[in-house]
């Protein structure tokens, strides 16, 4: 257990102003509900704010946390400050939509103490946008990283998608150039994943969306990761690049090597080491729960050894530096196992970690399974 580390803080903020057809995270296509969820969050405060001593972190999430309004930022960051350590030299991330940025907005992120914006793009180009039903175009994107840099941040990511309907891997490496041409500080390259319940999976269901091969996939996959590394990025998780390693996401690392982290709105999760325990996933369960004065946890689970090593493996195998050999130690045949899987191309094992390949990236998720006790 990684108890050591600082714990991080994350706020899901579960509202967007149109709901993109393959998301399949939990949000509000309307922002009628913000004051009460906001009302509902610090409520939820109160019943944490002595759980951990110190946050390094902080990452406001979504939904699209910039569909809030300048006093109902100035609150929020007010209320988590006042409730929580957060320590002076913390990372603190917010999600971005390219249409809400303005100067006004990303002065006040600023001033309000957020040194990281991650911008959802996904694309460069307009016909992919539309195909996406995202709300901005090309040139929004644009005048949007342009926006977040004239307000003085010097830590910006990029989310960008690939394998889209209809797009080829030519098209793709003209999306990544269009992205470097701002040389932000981290990118973060997604496949298009078709989710079930959404207006996507509907459509794939009725055949008029084919999805990715498995030949495809690699091939995007492999590409992706030469051309960014060819311009200086670490690709230090499966969909996350950084301009050296002093730019990876401290707060998703957290998550990667199973540190603490405490979540706050509907549907977020909380780990603290050994326990986790998740929310309601709906604004209004969530609100009614905290005003009759119940903490608005839908579910929890303490994980015995075996699935914290397994979730280990499972993690570790999601990142550059893997996970500690000791790990597998009591597995019967772990090292003809290792050795087999060197041999494959799948994982290198140096320093006493297991770290997987770019190879062993794609089959990340099957790779645990072959240590189950």
């Amino acid at each position: 257990m990684n108890k050591s580390l600082t714990p991080g803080l994350y706020v899901h903020v579960p509202f967007c102003r149109t709901k993109c057809p393959y998301c399949a995270f939990y949000s509000l296509p309307s922002p009628a509900l913000i004051p009460r969820w906001m009302e509902a969050l610090q409520r939820e405060i109160q019943f944490y704010r002595d759980r951990f001593p110190l946050f390094d972190t902080l990452y406001l999430g979504g939904g699209t946390p910039t569909v809030l309004s300048h006093v109902q930022w100035s609150d929020l960051m007010e209320t988590l400050f006042n409730a929580f350590n957060i320590s002076p030299d913390a990372e603190i991330t917010v999600e971005a939509n390219p249409d809400d940025v303005t100067p006004g907005l990303m002065g006040l992120l600023h001033r309000l103490g957020v040194n990281r914006v991650s911008l959802g793009v996904q694309s460069f180009d307009d016909r992919e946008l539309h195909t996406l039903k995202r709300r901005h175009n090309a040139r929004g994107a644009i005048e949007a990283l342009d926006c977040i840099r004239d307000a003085g941040f010097s830590n910006v990511g990029v989310d960008l998608m690939y394998g889209l309907p209809g797009q080829g891997e030519e098209m793709w490496l003209k999306t990544l150039g269009g992205a470097l041409a701002f040389r932000p500080e981290h990118i973060s390259c997604y496949q298009f994943t078709v989710e079930a319940k959404t207006p996507f999976g509907r459509m794939r269901d009725k055949g008029m969306i084919a999805p990715l091969d498995e030949e495809q996939e690699r091939a995007f996959f492999i590409s992706t990761s030469d051309f960014l590394r060819e311009k200086g990025y670490v690709h230090y998780e499966i969909s996350s690049y950084a301009r050296g390693l002093t730019f990876t996401s401290r707060h998703n690392m957290k998550y990667w090597q199973q540190a603490p982290y405490l979540g706050f709105g509907p549907s977020a999760h909380s780990f603290d080491g050994n326990r986790r325990w998740w929310n309601l996933s709906s604004v209004q369960d969530y609100c009614q729960a905290l005003s009759r004065g119940k903490v608005p946890v839908a579910g929890h689970e303490t994980l015995s050894k075996e699935q914290h090593r397994m979730e280990s493996l499972l993690l570790g195998f999601r990142i550059k530096d893997g996970f500690d050999f000791r790990t597998l130690e009591k597995m019967p045949g772990h090292k003809k196992l290792l050795r087999d899987l060197e041999r494959g191309g799948l994982v290198r094992v140096e320093a006493g970690r297991v770290m997987p390949t770019d190879e062993g990236f794609l089959v990340a998720d099957s790779l645990p399974l072959l240590f189950s006790l």
